[in-house]
């Protein structure tokens, strides 16, 4: 009974690191929205999880957080991929090309690029790893040996119910959320989220520092 506790605990902690979005999510988002290769997006994006809460839990978290140079290193990685990434959505929402992007919108991607893209908001997003090596892992590895495997099942249901949630849902409700104005609107706010999540990362590298 402890342990479906505990499963039910991972569970929750790993929707509130993964719900709110962010580049993976806004690329598995889009990829739903477009039905180009989204399952698979889905895919590479849990798969990535698992690997990364399950090295998180059995011992990476522990030794990323007592490396404050690594930490911070890869805290300002988030910052400025999170920036980045956030200012492209608002030059996409500026130069409002999303009539064109409705003509084009049959253009297929390759599985390889859609694969590609996917490992890159993931691999190059240092946000992922504070989410799920550092703050999961150091929770899920407080607990004894049984309580981290409950634990890390629960996180890994969390991971693969969201992006295949997502995912699905983004493809059926494509003739609503493909529309200019929704596509717009979801920009904005995918800018704003990753420029908060910036801002949050850049005041606690600086009370680290300070």
């Amino acid at each position: 009974m402890s342990n479906i506790w505990i499963i039910l605990q991972g569970f929750g902690l790993g929707l509130s690191m993964i719900v709110p979005i962010g580049a993976q999510n806004a690329y598995v988002l889009n990829q739903g929205i477009k039905r180009q290769h989204h399952l698979t997006t889905a895919t590479i994006c849990s798969l990535c999880d698992i690997i990364f809460i399950t090295l998180g839990i059995f011992g990476g978290g522990a030794l990323l957080s007592s490396n404050a140079t690594l930490l911070n290193t890869v805290t300002l990685g988030g910052i400025l991929f999170l920036s980045f990434y956030g200012a492209m959505s608002v030059k996409t929402v500026l130069q409002n090309r999303y009539e064109k992007a409705e003509l084009e919108k049959n253009a297929s991607r390759g599985r390889r690029a859609v694969i590609l893209g996917a490992l890159a908001v993931t691999l190059l997003n240092p946000h992922v790893y504070l989410d799920t090596i550092v703050v999961l892992g150091s929770i899920g590895g407080q607990f004894s040996e049984d309580g981290r495997i409950a634990f890390a099942t629960g996180t890994l249901l969390a991971s693969l119910s969201w992006f295949y949630g997502v995912s699905i849902a983004a493809a059926k409700m494509a003739p609503v959320l493909g529309k200019p104005k929704v596509q717009r609107t979801i920009d904005a706010v995918i800018a704003m989220i990753m420029f908060s999540i910036a801002w949050k990362l850049a005041l606690g590298l600086y009370e680290r520092i300070v």
